[in-house]
C-alpha cells in the first residue's frame, strides 16, 4: 500500500522584527528593533484549537510540530495541508481522516512553565515510558565546545532585537557538529515545536522532501548539498538509512530544561540536549528516566552535565586551567 504524501505547506514567513521609536537616558529619540510578536490561531478541520503567540518565522512547521508534540497526530502524513494567512492571523490544518477523540484529547490541559504560560493537552507524562533513545549516541567535550561556539557566532534576532529564545538542531559525526536548523521565537516551546515539525517532514528520507524555499537556511543548504535525488547509505537489511538517525542528533536551547522541554526532545528521538540555562527537578527526573543526556550552563568552556554522563566523552584538558579552590568545588 502506497503511503500518503507529506502535507502541503504554505510559505507564510512573517517579518521577525519591527522598528519603533524610543527615548534613551539622555532624552534622545532612537529607532530600535523589537521582536514582531503576533497571534496565530490554529484551526484543525475548521475547529478552533489554540492561539499561538509567535514571531512567525516558519509558522507551518510550528503548527505541525505543535500537533505532533501534543500527540494529536502521530505522523506528518496524517495531515493533508497547513495553510497560514497572516491577514486574518490563522492557520488552517486539513487532516486526511480527522483526529479521533479530539474533544477527549484536548479536554485536559496542563499549564506549563513555558513563556507566556504554555499548555499541554492530556497527561504530561503520557508515552514517556515508550520512548527509546539510541543507546550509543554520544558527544565529546570538544564537540560540545564547537556547538556552543557555533551558536555564539550565529547572526540572530536576539542580537539585533533581544527578547527571544533560540533552539537549534545539530547532526553529530566524527568531526564538528553540523547545524541542521536554527529557530528563534518568543518562547522556547515554539522554537522546539518548529524543529519537531521540521523533523516530521524528513520522514526518514535521506534528503528533505519539501521545496527549498519553504525551509530555513540551514535546512535548504543541507538539501542543496545532498541533492534531491541523493542516495542514502544502506541501513539494516538494505533499507535506506536517514542521516538524521544514523549520525545522531543534539538539541540546543537558550531556555531552561523543564520537564516539557525534555519530553519534547525525547519525543523527537534526540538523546543529547544542551542548554545555556539550567534544569528543573522534574526535567532532571524525566531525563534520567529516558536516558537523555542533559547538559546545562553551557557557556564558553563551562558546563554541567546533569544526567547520562556516559554519553559525554570528557576531555578536561580542553577546559583550560582549573582556578577553583577546594572550597569552590565543595
Amino acid at each position: 500500500m502506497s503511503l500518503s504524501p507529506l502535507p502541503h505547506l504554505t510559505r507564510a514567513q512573517a517579518p521577525l522584527t519591527c522598528d519603533i521609536d524610543t527615548v534613551n537616558e539622555y532624552g534622545e529619540r532612537q529607532k530600535v528593533s523589537i521582536p514582531a510578536e503576533r497571534a496565530l490561531t490554529v484551526y484543525v478541520d475548521k475547529r478552533e484549537l489554540v492561539t499561538l503567540m509567535t514571531l512567525g518565522a516558519h509558522p507551518e512547521l510550528l503548527v505541525l510540530g505543535y500537533l505532533r508534540n501534543q500527540r494529536l497526530v502521530s505522523d506528518a502524513r496524517d495531515i493533508e495541508s497547513i495553510t497560514v494567512d497572516w491577514d486574518v492571523g490563522a492557520a488552517a490544518v486539513k487532516t486526511r481522516h480527522g483526529i479521533a477523540d479530539i474533544e477527549k484529547k484536548t479536554a485536559h490541559k496542563v499549564v506549563t512553565t513555558g513563556c507566556g504560560q504554555g499548555s499541554v493537552f492530556g497527561g504530561l507524562m503520557d508515552e514517556v515510558d515508550e520512548i527509546v533513545l539510541p543507546p550509543d549516541a554520544h558527544i565529546t567535550q570538544g564537540q560540545l565546545y564547537s556547538l556552543v561556539n557555533t551558536i555564539r557566532l550565529k547572526e540572530t534576532t536576539y542580537k539585533s532585537a533581544g527578547s527571544v529564545h533560540a533552539c537549534a538542531l545539530f547532526a553529530m559525526s566524527t568531526g564538528d557538529p553540523e547545524m541542521l536548523l536554527f529557530v528563534e521565537d518568543v518562547g522556547r516551546h515554539n522554537a522546539i515545536d518548529t524543529i519537531a515539525g521540521w523533523i516530521s517532514m524528513q520522514d526518514g528520507a535521506p534528503t528533505l522532501r519539501t521545496d527549498v524555499s519553504t525551509l530555513p537556511p540551514e535546512g535548504a543548504l543541507r538539501l542543496r548539498a545532498g541533492g534531491a535525488g541523493a542516495e542514502a547509505p544502506a541501513g539494516k537489511d538494505g533499507e535506506s538509512a536517514s542521516p538524521l538517525s544514523s549520525s545522531g542528533l543534539v538539541f540546543y536551547t537558550t531556555g531552561r530544561l523543564t520537564s516539557e522541554m525534555v519530553i519534547k526532545s525525547a519525543q523527537m528521538g534526540v538523546p543529547i540536549v544542551v542548554s545555556r540555562s539550567g534544569i528543573t527537578q522534574m526535567g532532571h527526573q524525566v531525563a534520567q528516566k529516558v536516558g537523555l543526556c542533559a547538559i546545562g550552563r553551557a557557556t564558553n568552556r563551562r558546563f554541567a552535565c546533569y544526567s547520562s554522563p556516559q554519553r559525554l566523552h570528557l576531555q578536561p584538558e580542553l577546559a583550560g586551567p582549573n582556578l577553583r579552590t577546594p572550597a569552590d568545588a565543595a
